[in-house]
């Protein structure tokens, strides 16, 4: 490798061994040149990104969305009309075409936050889990490791009955999902883990029951939490409390879960979250183009939340963009510059990321991780010119999606010369996925 972020510092000459279970049996630095047999990177190569949130429907509507005004909730009346003509098979073909396009933009591994459970109307598949398992499929299929993070989703709002368009994302009860999330399996590239959809949409008598199920298996657990204003004063109401509190009374709080957006919180709520050691995962190109609002990024992460990041609705498929986005939204919001630095923003992308999706093993370079990596170019229009030593920063703060030029998953080349490997045209892929969903 022409130069490799090492966790700390960007290391010129670093050849990485990969074992055939495809981990890292070694790091060597000091290469002067690859050695016979070796597949030379040239550019500057870090672990795999880690995706920590997507919705991979959402895809659908890139752009459809970007006209006329309104807010979250308006922009859900159109979600809502693309979930509607989900099927297993047209799911399959646009998560499938949706995974190869972060596979090319250097993501090897996705937490899929899963809650298209059903048919429209609510009736079960023959297979519980066809929604499920076609998502998984879908990975497999783009080259990239999967976290179903199988969605609990109950109620319209506090305890209301689904709405029509909520009918297929429900199971009735936590114990009806409690059941039929347990038929999923995991696998070589595949862990299941679970999600709380958000205190609206989960009765809080039932989130310990969705709470428990993670905890006894030991998988994470996410929850979208305060993503709206609307949303706290909503729990206030019903509840005398906020949505942090509720979820801590109730014992979903702890190292193991990930509170997604965490935008509007109190002081109280900060404490709560950082206190339990739950992370937070932020989604900041989502989170702006929802106009949701910067959420408390710098503060929970002082109190002791650890971050991640996502791409949620997939307004744009590029990890680097939200991890610069992050600075740049505490930029604006502080008036004050350079509150991450660039390896931290890195950590943000890769280590913890994968760690929030259970994947402890994946997002660094060191002996016996996992061999998953990303190579990133550094002679494009936007790289082009920086310090050798201050590749870290170029990554971040310039490249884009379109400067990945490699991703490795297992030891295996999903993207080579920024084409990947198994799906050779993903644009026709993304747009006949897509055009099936207009018809």
């Amino acid at each position: 490798m022409e130069q490799a972020w090492l966790g700390a510092n960007v290391e010129p000459g670093v050849a990485l061994d990969v074992s055939p279970d495809g981990r890292i049996a070694a790091v060597r630095t000091g290469v002067e040149a690859p050695p016979p047999g070796a597949v030379a990177l040239r550019g500057l190569t870090l672990p795999g990104l880690a995706n920590a949130h997507s919705h991979a429907f959402h895809r659908a509507l890139r752009s459809t969305v970007q006209v006329g005004s309104g807010t979250f909730w308006t922009w859900r009346e159109v979600m809502y009309q693309v979930a509607a003509k989900l099927d297993p098979d047209t799911y399959h073909a646009l998560a499938r075409a949706v995974y190869a396009e972060m596979a090319l933009a250097g993501i090897t591994a996705v937490g899929e936050f899963h809650y298209v459970h059903h048919a429209p109307d609510g009736t079960p598949y023959d297979d519980p889990n066809a929604m499920g398992e076609a998502l998984i499929a879908a990975a497999r299929d783009a080259g990239l490791r999967i976290t179903l993070l199988d969605t609990a989703y109950l109620s319209s709002g506090f305890g209301a009955a689904p709405d029509s368009h909520q009918l297929r994302f429900s199971d009735g009860t936590a114990e009806a999902w409690a059941e039929r999330a347990a038929a999923l399996k995991g696998g070589d590239g595949v862990r299941i883990g679970a999600a709380i959809h958000s205190v609206r949409a989960v009765p809080a008598g039932q989130l310990g029951t969705v709470a428990a199920w993670a905890r006894e298996r030991d998988v994470p657990l996410h929850v979208h939490l305060s993503e709206q204003t609307a949303e706290n004063d909503a729990c206030r109401a019903a509840h005398g409390c906020t949505p942090a509190r509720l979820l801590s009374d109730h014992g979903v709080l702890g190292p193991r879960t990930t509170g997604v957006h965490n935008t509007h919180l109190t002081a109280g709520d900060i404490a709560l979250i950082g206190d339990s050691g739950t992370g937070t995962c932020m989604c900041p190109t989502t989170e702006r183009d929802l106009a949701d609002g910067i959420g408390p990024a710098a503060d929970l992460q002082r109190r002791g939340s650890t971050l991640c990041l996502g791409t949620d609705s997939h307004a744009v498929i590029d990890l680097l963009e939200e991890a610069r986005a992050m600075e740049l939204d505490e930029r604006l919001r502080t008036r004050r510059r350079g509150h991450w630095t660039a390896a931290a923003l890195l950590r943000a992308a890769t280590a913890d990321g994968h760690a929030a999706i259970g994947w402890d093993d994946a997002g660094v370079l060191e002996e016996g991780a996992l061999a998953d990596f990303t190579t990133i170019g550094l002679d494009s229009v936007r790289t082009v010119g920086a310090l050798p030593r201050l590749a870290a920063e170029t990554a971040v703060f310039a490249a884009t999606a379109a400067d990945v030029r490699h991703t490795v998953v297992g030891g295996r080349h999903v993207v080579r010369d920024g084409s990947h490997a198994l799906i050779p045209d993903v644009p026709s892929a993304l747009a006949s996925a897509i055009g099936a969903l207009r018809e």
